[in-house]
């Protein structure tokens, strides 16, 4: 079932650019079927696959905000150098995770539900993935950057916030450990999947 939701983050997460809260729902539409064009193409390898859907996603995802609500207090204890050092390898873990997952694609489709407004600076996007035996709801969560630009901050994959459960993962380490001891952990594990 885990296999389903990582599969569900992977070709919904897309995107292009900049865009208001009212080309979310447009926007999100036609980036999730270049997305599912792209995992079609049996012609392209696994990383020209991966290259072309960092190309399109990238751009509306802010790693920044999500790599500062991963570490909760922590963040604020950093000096800007290890702030900014910590977006760069915490966008690189994100990013591989869906990566590694591109060949579980089955031609699954992806149907968008509709958009919620919970707050004034904040939207959700609905979407479901309608597999051929299982669906599966995947929200994405928006908040308002600037007046003409909207970033997604967070994924929840049925119910599950992909920040929430890095931060008690985060939080956990943090423990009984330091951050570069975190850092070195997460370089570690990067990697490792580079000499596989």
């Amino acid at each position: 079932m885990l296999k389903k939701y990582i599969i569900s983050f992977i070709i919904s997460t897309t995107l292009l650019f900049s865009i208001t809260k009212d080309e979310i729902k447009s926007t999100m539409s036609k980036n999730i079927e270049a997305v599912l064009n792209i995992l079609k193409q049996n012609k392209l390898t696994h990383e020209e696959k991966a290259k072309e859907i960092i190309l399109i996603m990238n751009e509306n995802f802010d790693y920044e905000l999500m790599s500062r609500l991963s570490l909760g207090k922590k963040w604020k204890e950093l000096d800007s150098n290890k702030q900014n050092n910590f977006i760069k390898l915490f966008e690189k873990v994100l990013k591989d995770s869906y990566i590694d997952k591109l060949n579980l694609y089955t031609n699954e489709k992806v149907k968008i539900i509709g958009l919620q407004e919970p707050k004034k600076n904040r939207a959700i996007l609905n979407t479901e993935i309608v597999g051929k035996s299982d669906n599966y709801q995947i929200d994405y969560k928006f908040y308002q950057k600037t007046k003409e630009d909207w970033k997604i901050y967070d994924v929840s994959l049925a119910g599950v916030s992909i920040i929430q459960t890095y931060r008690q993962q985060f939080a956990g380490f943090l423990k009984d450990k330091t951050f570069d001891e975190l850092v070195n952990n997460l370089k570690n594990k990067i990697n490792d999947k580079k000499s596989i």
